[in-house]
């Protein structure tokens, strides 16, 4: 079942019941104005009564009182000291004072009353019981609307945030198969081309390269397909996160792109630092090593034709931290796309497919609970930095250790 149209319905859910409110709201102010109506033809008979020098005004003015105090809506019932009945109105049925059935129905209906508003002695008149009036009734639901209006701000709320993280995943994925189709294209081209080269005559063969030669290079492409494979098993699962050694990992970078530099990006300059003393992180070691090689090549696109340098560095951050930095002296980022650039499939380079940005957000927080931050350099170029959690926290490094000093754009030396 296609869950989409969700959002959509919820959201015209919520419309219905905020315009219900808005309805229900307008109904109560006009039961207000009429009851302030009411009130102010009281106060008018009552001065009537009181001022007109007719004889009989004063019954006058209290008959009609009475009657407009009837058009309140509010249910009486006058009890005599014998506690019988003897007057009411407003009642939600038909009675009949000369029916006892009726009066036992009023005497009932009067305790009714009871539990809504203590009763009124007067001692000329008997006992008052009364109840609310109309309109608080119609208050009665306000409360209820509230609710149902809040439930349905928050099932829109949850379904929006629902489909726009799907949303996100999906263009994840494709992003994420169109660079798993680029990067199996390379050594499967080149293991192609091999297999032509073997299928060649002997002398033809042997001119081109010798069969020890011819072994090797296969048993690199392997292995490029075998890492390739290894990375995108480990991104679509949870992988179990173990202590891993900051210097392992940098190391494992700077192998695998020094051989690659010429070919990635001439005329770069790559230099590697790692803080003294680092404690292990807590991580998966492919996946770490691949988000910083993503860095690392979107610092090479950003130097292609230019030349340049990128500075790879860690540093503790605090006692239970560690931070990875890779900078560059490229163009940097414009302003006006730094929000999006973690988003799949966002880029700014000709031809990009927005992957390796948020493959890397998704390695370190999705997977590690890392933070991943980008900042312009200090020489104009980009900054990306990556926090993760230590694995444990020697006491000796706690009291000696330097903290809050971030690798960035300078204090970098060949490793």
């Amino acid at each position: 079942m296609d869950r989409r149209p969700w959002p959509m319905v919820f959201a015209v859910l919520a419309l219905i019941i905020f315009g219900s409110f808005l309805l229900y709201t307008e109904r109560i102010m006009r039961e207000v104005r009429e009851e302030a109506t009411l009130h102010s033809r009281m106060y008018a008979q009552v001065q009537q009564g009181l001022l007109s020098p007719e004889p009989g005004a004063d019954l006058e003015a209290l008959v009609a009182l009475q009657r407009t105090l009837t058009e309140l809506g509010v249910p009486v019932v006058v009890m005599n000291a014998e506690g019988e009945p003897s007057a009411w109105a407003n009642l939600p049925f038909e009675a009949e004072l000369a029916s006892a059935a009726d009066r036992e129905r009023v005497r009932r209906f009067a305790g009714e009353l009871d539990r809504q508003n203590a009763p009124i002695v007067e001692p000329e008149v008997g006992t008052i019981h009364f109840g609310a009036p109309p309109i608080v009734a119609w208050l009665r639901w306000v409360p209820v609307l509230q609710v149902c209006a809040a439930l349905a701000l928050m099932l829109v709320g949850l379904a929006l945030v629902r489909s726009h993280t799907r949303a996100e995943r999906e263009r994840l994925w494709a992003t994420t198969a169109r660079d798993l189709a680029h990067q199996m294209g390379t050594p499967l081209s080149s293991l192609s081309g091999w297999v032509e080269v073997l299928g060649l005559p002997p002398e033809e063969r042997r001119a081109l390269a010798s069969t020890d030669q011819i072994a090797r290079e296969i048993a690199r492409d392997v292995e490029r397909l075998e890492r390739v494979s290894r990375r995108f098993e480990l991104i679509g699962q949870r992988p179990a996160l173990e202590r891993v050694n900051v210097e392992d990992v940098v190391r494992d970078l700077e192998v695998y792109l020094r051989p690659r530099l010429p070919r990635l990006g001439g005329g770069v300059a790559l230099r590697m630092r790692v803080q003294r003393g680092l404690p292990p992180v807590r991580a998966n070691r492919v996946l770490l090593v691949w988000a910083l090689e993503n860095l690392v090549k979107n610092s090479l696109d950003a130097l292609a034709g230019r030349g340049g340098r990128i500075r790879v560095a860690a540093a503790r951050v605090g006692a239970r931290r560690v931070r990875f930095a890779v900078a560059d002296n490229g163009p940097g980022v414009p302003a006006s796309a730094r929000e999006r650039l973690f988003e799949p499939g966002f880029t700014t380079k000709v031809g990009g497919w927005g992957v390796g940005l948020a493959l890397t957000r998704r390695i370190v927080e999705g997977l590690h609970g890392g933070r991943i931050t980008h900042r312009p350099g200090r020489d104009g170029g980009s900054v990306f930095e990556i926090e993760l959690p230590a694995a444990e926290v020697e006491e000796r490094a706690d009291a000696g250790a330097p903290s809050g000093s971030a690798p960035g754009d300078e204090g970098y030396s060949n490793s």
